[in-house]
C-alpha cells in the first residue's frame, strides 16, 4: 500500500527519489539484510528498480494484486513455519523420550 501511494503521489517520477531507491539496494548485503524484519521488502525493493513497475504501481487494481498477495504469502508461510515449529517439538520430545 505505501509504495502504490509512493507512486500516487509522483514520487516514482523524481530522478532523486529514483536514485535513493538504487543506493538501498546495500540492505540486499548480508550484513545488513540480517537486521530486517520483513525481508521480502528486499523482492519489492528490487523491482522498483524497473521503471515499468513503477508505473504500473500508479494503477489501483495492480497495487491492489501486489497488496493481495503479499497477504497470501504471509498466511501461507506462517501456516507452514507453525507446522514446521510443531514436527520440530514433536521430534525433540520422541528423541528426549526414547532417551529415558
Amino acid at each position: 500500500h505505501f509504495i502504490s501511494v509512493l507512486a500516487q503521489r509522483g514520487y516514482f517520477k523524481d530522478k532523486a527519489f529514483v536514485n535513493y531507491l538504487k543506493y538501498l539496494l546495500y540492505w540486499k548485503e548480508p550484513e545488513y539484510a540480517k537486521y530486517l524484519k520483513y525481508p521480502q521488502c528486499l523482492h519489492m525493493l528490487e523491482l522498483l528498480q524497473y521503471e515499468h513497475f513503477r508505473k504500473e504501481l500508479v494503477n489501483a487494481q495492480c497495487a491492489k494484486f501486489i497488496d493481495e498477495q503479499q497477504i497470501l504469502h504471509w498466511q501461507h508461510y506462517s501456516r507452514k513455519r507453525m507446522r514446521l515449529q510443531q514436527a520440530l517439538a514433536e521430534q525433540q520430545q520422541q528423541n528426549n523420550t526414547s532417551v529415558k
